[in-house]
């Protein structure tokens, strides 16, 4: 069962991760809210297992744990392990 907020939260995970890829040609057109972003953090640590180690701002981590950003060498190494489980989400 899935309860209305989980429900509501996972249309707001959605909807920010395909404004991104609305905007990621058009830098001058308005990013996802930060609460939106929030969440979309909240929803990869989750899955995850444990928030990301990596400085990463809300819209990378979104990008990279989405397989929209590739990976770095650096960002495979500070990930270890973790680096194969990208994506988190397609």
């Amino acid at each position: 069962m899935l309860t209305a907020a989980d429900l509501l939260t996972t249309l707001a995970v959605e909807a920010t991760i395909h404004h991104l890829d609305l905007v990621a040609r058009l830098p001058s057109a308005p990013g996802p809210s930060a609460p939106g972003l929030a969440a979309v953090r909240a929803t990869l640590d989750g899955l995850l297992g444990r928030p990301v180690p990596l400085d990463w701002d809300d819209a990378y981590y979104a990008r990279a744990a989405t397989g929209r950003a590739r990976l770095t060498s650096a960002e495979r190494r500070a990930l270890g392990p973790d680096a194969d489980r990208l994506p988190l989400l397609g």
